[in-house]
């Protein structure tokens, strides 16, 4: 039978070096697996979401290889950043640790397996993959997890053969950059009493260009790090007594408290209604507060829509070892605000909101995506007032 590539190389030579997944009925697929029906085929490329996941779900693999191959380690998993720049693996070396002095070699090994090593899928049994990974309780706890009725597969990638759902590229030649970034320690699960593990970043890219972009573009950030920029102008500080909590100075404040002023305004000219946001004790959301506010008191449908906002404290129990500046902490405060509207309000309320947010990301001169959340498995309400709502929502992001 045919598989995408097969298709792909009818199409254009060209075209089939650079398309690194195919979907298939709307799902991703490899371009070396055969197809099974008639179907809807798009090819996709690096220039998508779903072809640079793919090329760095694959790097992982490679990353891996070398891992093993150079340190014995035992693999536990390795996916894409879930900031979607790069990937990583964590690996068990019992007391061994990972730094920079290691990149040449893990690099030189992964350069090797760059040549030409296809991805194959192998789908086995629950008791294959058992035996298979037997001497890696990592992997075993993670079969051990999956349904007993869905199918388990392993690719295999040179002398790599790992547990992974895939898809994956066609081969390791269509990896034509690759690079080790950082290293740090990382928990099995995340879980600070279990095996303590190292965790090595690395990231890929199909031209040598976009690769060399990349580092240079990081090298910039790294200038202009906002953890630099805080110490040197005086603006925060942090305390190893309250880890991930930011303590703004005299400066940062004045930016703080002008920033807020700001939105304070735009609160006032759009109709926002601000609550008292006085801490009194430690709370996991603030969701709850403005639900409980609407519902205290009787309402008219007059009053809608009723958009309510407030700066509040929030505390997430980030780990110690993910803690990174301002970007994650344990403490921190943002605008937070919910609008209460009737159904037929829903599409001009939210391109309301999306004009607010374009509106403040455009003074500070942001970009920003948008996506569609649609309904999720456990869900409140009736399914048909959720289709009307996400329907509103489509049409106010088109």
């Amino acid at each position: 039978m045919s598989t995408p590539m097969d298709i792909t190389k009818e199409i254009s030579s060209a075209l089939a070096s650079r398309c690194l997944i195919a979907q298939v009925n709307g799902g991703l697929w490899d371009m070396t697996r055969p197809l099974e029906d008639n179907c809807e085929l798009n090819l996709l490329t690096f220039d998508s979401k779903e072809g640079r996941d793919t090329l760095w779900h694959s790097s992982a693999h490679i990353l891996g290889e070398a891992l093993e191959r150079v340190y014995g380690c035992k693999l536990c998993i390795g996916p894409c950043t879930t900031r979607r720049e790069g990937f990583y693996y964590d690996a068990y070396y019992e007391n061994a640790t990972l730094n920079g002095s290691h990149f040449g070699l893990i690099e030189d090994r992964a350069r090797r397996a760059v040549v030409e090593q296809p991805f194959e899928r192998i789908q086995v049994s629950r008791d294959e993959a058992l035996e298979f990974f037997a001497e890696n309780k990592f992997k075993v706890e993670i079969i051990n997890e999956l349904p007993e009725d869905k199918p388990i597969t392993l690719y295999r990638c040179g002398p790599l053969v790992d547990l992974c759902h895939g898809p994956h590229i066609p081969n390791t030649s269509f990896v034509k950059a690759f690079a080790c970034l950082k290293a740090s320690s990382s928990y099995w699960r995340g879980k600070a009493d279990r095996e303590s593990l190292q965790r090595a970043y690395g990231i890929s890219c199909p031209d040598s260009k976009l690769l060399e972009d990349y580092q240079d573009m990081m090298e910039e950030a790294t200038e202009c790090d906002h953890r630099l920029l805080g110490e040197s102008q005086k603006l925060f500080l942090f305390n190893p007594l309250s880890p991930g909590s930011c303590f703004f100075l005299a400066h940062g404040t004045k930016i703080v408290n002008k920033l807020r002023a700001f939105l304070r305004q735009q609160y006032r000219d759009r109709g926002y209604q601000e609550i008292d946001g006085e801490e009194f004790g430690l709370k996991p959301m603030n969701c709850p507060g403005h639900c409980i506010i609407f519902k205290h008191e009787t309402r008219s449908y007059r009053e809608l829509p009723l958009c309510i906002a407030d700066f509040g404290v929030l505390h997430r129990n980030e780990d110690s070892g993910a803690l990174s500046g301002l970007t994650r902490v344990r403490r921190f405060q943002q605008d937070d605000a919910h609008i209460f509207c009737r159904e037929s309000q829903i599409k001009e309320e939210v391109k309301s909101v999306l004009e607010f947010i374009n509106y403040v990301y455009g003074i500070f001169g942001f970009n920003y995506e948008l996506e569609l959340s649609t309904r999720p498995e456990k869900h409140l309400g009736d399914i048909e007032t959720w289709n009307k709502a996400v329907q509103q929502l489509a049409e106010a992001l088109d």
